[in-house]
């Protein structure tokens, strides 16, 4: 299988590739720095994937190596959790998103031969936030940024079905490995004053990213997968719970909370993605027979730090 992917080098990205390469597919990395991709994709040691120079946001040559491809992942995103999200980073933050996948989708509709399946990624921030409700893949969507933001990814990408193209959208909850979002969260343990953000009454749907790796694959080589399917956990947990496990498997305390005016004076409007949350059940990513190496908080916590 030959499969271009976007957003590459990135904390979901590489590990895809490590795992698709290593099975001995071919690989077409689309990149905005080249230069980077090679350092993390060295040519002996990733011989069958390729290096392509892409612009997202704007139609291009790099489009053409699309009609090579049997599928397309399309990662890229402006991330969300870095920064204050003044009027211009919010607009950075959409357009990556919506206009990245307006082109991407244009390749695949100009392709001959077309590839067989465009996995898309979205988030869980397409539901809103809530403290009381559960939602999965038939929920309503919500209507505050980052809502708005993923139903405009998601539209963009639902486009590529007027082309005859398998389309599949994961909505990513919180990526658990070594790097991303644990990464950050990790470092007051090591000094022994971690403990929960904000209230830790709000909900962390969270999927370690071995698992959410593997969901990318089935969906590739999958036919009858198509549709929009929740890429979490099928045990979302309370921040406190996150904290409380986090610091039982790194044997360090976790009563210190960490007061949501740091957060906010930190990130600004960005503040929500973890001081508001939402319960998000995997329900049709069930129905699939999908079966998860890590269900539960503590055995991938335990893997990734341990």
């Amino acid at each position: 299988m030959k499969v271009a992917i976007t957003g590459a080098t990135g904390f979901v990205g590489s590990r895809l590739i490590q795992r698709l390469h290593g099975e001995g597919n071919k690989i077409v990395v689309l990149t905005r720095n080249t230069a980077f991709a090679q350092k993390v994709f060295p040519s002996e040691a990733f011989p069958n994937l390729e290096i392509v120079a892409y612009t997202p946001n704007v139609s291009g040559s790099w489009q053409n190596v699309i009609a090579t491809c049997d599928g397309v992942v399309n990662l890229a995103g402006e991330p969300i959790g870095e920064g204050r999200w003044t009027p211009e980073r919010k607009q950075e933050i959409l357009n990556s998103r919506k206009l990245g996948t307006q082109k991407i989708v244009e390749a695949i509709a100009n392709a001959n031969p077309k590839p067989i399946v465009l996995i898309n990624a979205s988030a869980i921030g397409y539901y809103g936030t809530s403290e009381t409700a559960a939602f999965d893949e038939t929920s309503l969507s919500g209507n505050d940024f980052l809502a708005q933001v993923c139903q405009a990814w998601e539209a963009e990408a639902k486009k590529v079905k007027d082309a005859g193209v398998r389309l599949v959208i994961l909505r990513f909850g919180i990526v658990l490995g070594n790097g991303g979002a644990l990464g950050k969260m990790i470092s007051p343990f090591k000094l022994f004053a971690g403990g929960p953000i904000g209230s830790g009454r709000q909900w962390f749907s969270w999927i370690h990213v071995d698992d959410l790796v593997n969901l990318i694959v089935q969906a590739l080589t999958k036919p009858e997968i198509e549709g929009v399917y929740n890429a979490t956990a099928p045990n979302p947990v309370r921040m406190a719970d996150l904290s409380q496990t986090l610091g039982r498997v790194m044997n360090r305390p976790s009563w210190l909370p960490v007061p949501a005016f740091a957060i906010e004076a930190l990130l600004g409007d960005g503040a929500i993605v973890v001081l508001e949350g939402q319960q998000v059940i995997p329900k049709r990513t069930v129905e699939t027979g999908f079966e998860y190496k890590y269900p539960n908080l503590q055995s991938a916590l335990t893997q990734i730090l341990n």
